[in-house]
């Protein structure tokens, strides 16, 4: 069949496009979804005779099955959009496309780039109303949720992975809350993190589990799993945490050869806590210059210094500083370029924070298992 169009009809088309330059693209997508619409269902046509054994109107007497005609049904493309679609049939019923499954409503990569923006923070509501612009069908919040599933089992695959050829020197942990769904009710519940350093200083998440970190049981737990998945015990020199009730007694028995370091920041907190406002700047200097020290000797000259300025009018504070001096200056021991990234667990803190952001969106979060699927993404 040849079309032909006439100079006039040329012309009319062109004064739109100049009118609205952007009607162009839209005629070039309508034309590309009707083409890529025809081209599979061609494609399933001959499925079919392959199915069949034989081409349309051709007869064979061994065959009972026959094409009986044909259903619309549409399929999302990335970069093209919704098409439309003849899907063949036969009268057995019997048939079924491999092309395009009949279960199947979009291709699957579209399907992973829009897990990959609801792992990044955007929420399933969100996703659906945008969608319609960005890929021409609009994605209901239940197929988002249920894609979603889809990477629950990537997460817990890369959550449960092996340890063993890690070579991991350093171990952050920390806890964070999060608001779950359990059993038809919202609850708080805490989430053990573990972040290793190698020794070629490379970080990565070493392990996330829910438990309760104020529970010295729950953390001796968390360490056997880390253990049973193959950390080499013999490498870890030094644990980073802050002071957790039980957090730092458990470590040093399941990691005997390992030195503690308190977080700076944490300790400086409780340090504050017990001090009146109008001395909090002047405490929090002379807390500055204890852990920022260039040396072991000179921070514990500072603290000297520190507990006979205020003993006497904040023995609580200096107290609480005592208890922990030794564990806050671990961070000596080790080579001078890792002091700044030893002395706190801020690296923690950074993936809490950005932790939070990416499932903020979910305020409540469905269970333990959607809240491990961020650490897909997160890069440290």
């Amino acid at each position: 069949m040849k079309v032909e169009i006439s100079v006039p009809e040329v012309i009319q088309i062109f004064n739109e496009i100049e009118k609205q330059p952007e009607r162009l693209f839209e005629m070039i997508r309508v034309d590309v979804r009707e083409n890529v619409g025809i081209y599979l269902s061609e494609l399933m046509n001959i499925e079919l005779s392959h199915f069949l054994g034989r081409a349309p109107y051709e007869r064979k007497h061994d065959n009972r099955n026959h094409r009986n005609g044909s259903y619309d049904r549409s399929f999302t493309l990335k970069g093209i959009g919704e098409v439309k679609l003849k899907v063949p049939r036969d009268r057995e019923a019997e048939f079924k496309s491999r092309i395009i499954p009949r279960s199947k409503r979009y291709e699957d990569s579209l399907m992973q780039d829009i897990c990959m923006m609801f792992l990044t923070g955007i929420s399933t509501r969100s996703l659906s109303m945008i969608s319609n612009k960005l890929i021409g069908r609009k994605i209901w919040a239940t197929e988002v949720s249920n894609a979603s599933k889809e990477l629950i089992g990537a997460a817990e695959e890369w959550r449960t992975r092996d340890l063993s050829k890690e070579p991991i020197k350093y171990i952050f942990l920390d806890g964070v809350n999060f608001p779950m769904r359990i059993a038809g009710s919202i609850e708080m519940v805490s989430v053990l993190v573990a972040i290793g350093v190698t020794q070629r200083g490379h970080k990565l998440v070493l392990g996330f589990q829910a438990g309760d970190k104020e529970s010295a049981s729950n953390w001796r737990e968390f360490f056997k799993d880390l253990k049973n998945r193959g950390l080499d015990l013999k490498n870890v020199k030094l644990g980073i945490m802050d002071g957790l009730p039980g957090l730092e007694t458990v470590f040093k028995e399941e990691f005997p050869k390992a030195k503690v370091q308190r977080c700076q920041v944490h300790v400086a907190r409780n340090v504050l806590a017990k001090v009146p406002k109008k001395l909090k700047k002047a405490v929090a200097d002379d807390l500055r210059s204890i852990f920022y020290a260039s040396s072991r000797k000179k921070a514990k000259g500072f603290f000297a210094t520190f507990n006979k300025k205020w003993q006497k009018d904040l023995p609580s504070a200096v107290k609480c500083l005592e208890n922990s001096i030794d564990s806050c200056l671990t961070f000596f021991d080790c080579p001078v370029e890792e002091w700044i990234s030893l002395r706190t667990t801020n690296i923690i803190e950074r993936l809490n924070k950005e932790f939070k952001r990416r499932t903020k969106s979910m305020e409540i979060i469905a269970g333990e298992n959607a809240c491990y699927t961020p650490t897909l993404t997160v890069d440290l």
